[in-house]
């Protein structure tokens, strides 16, 4: 890799945009259904998500209010389908009740903190991590924050723009400081990214046709 990725980096969006075009991510209603949908998407596949989404609707707690009033077993009654349900059920009703006292339950008093201020008041919320964070402050927030996956570590250090090993914020400033600060190209490129890791470039990469084949040397573990 050169000392610049910048040009790797644009170059692999015109690739991925190419192939797989929009991918009108992230799915929701409601910001308060992002919000939602980035807990219960940890350790499972968007189509559990929707399952489990879609019964809290029928139940009537997609609210901040209603969920926080909610019991927890009605709760996790309605998201067994996003497994771990007792586990999201806690996280769940950390936030919505963290929402309650921190804002009261006003999203619009919540998303109008400064980006780096409610990034830190989320990270305090237990069970939100940096990714989920991130995926609410750019899904749910329009906050020009790159959101880092397992596979966006996976993409780029097959390609050599990252080690193995990076860290996080390592990964997430590679992006920020080498891409315009712009929401929906953060919004298309993670998205994008996400399609090529269940696509291509899985454990077992399927390099054949995929968009970023021959993008850089291969290092350690294939190309996809």
């Amino acid at each position: 890799m050169g000392s610049d990725p910048g040009p790797l980096l644009r170059r692999a969006y015109r690739l991925l945009f190419a192939r797989f075009g929009p991918q009108h991510w992230w799915p929701a209603r409601t910001r308060f259904e992002v919000m939602v949908g980035a807990v219960l998407t940890q350790n499972t596949n968007w189509k559990n998500v929707e399952r489990a989404v879609d019964n809290l609707r029928a139940a009537r707690l997609l609210t901040p209010r209603a969920l926080a009033e909610a019991s927890p077993a009605r709760v996790a009654e309605r998201i067994r389908p996003s497994g771990y349900y007792n586990i999201k059920t806690r996280r769940l009703l950390a936030l919505v009740h963290w929402i309650r006292e921190e804002y009261g339950g006003d999203l619009r008093r919540l998303f109008a903190e400064e980006t780096a201020t409610l990034r830190h008041k989320l990270l305090s919320v237990p069970g939100i991590g940096p990714e989920t964070a991130d995926s609410i402050l750019l899904y749910a927030g329009n906050r020009p924050v790159f959101v880092v996956d397992a596979y966006t570590r996976r993409i780029l250090s097959r390609h050599g723009l990252c080690t193995e090993e990076a860290g996080y914020h390592e990964i997430q400033a590679l992006f920020e400081r080498h891409l315009p600060r712009r929401v929906p190209l953060y919004n298309e490129y993670h998205a994008l990214l996400v399609r090529l890791g269940k696509e291509h470039c899985t454990p077992r990469p399927a390099c054949t046709g995929c968009p970023l084949s021959g993008l850089t040397r291969r290092r350690g573990g294939g190309r996809g």
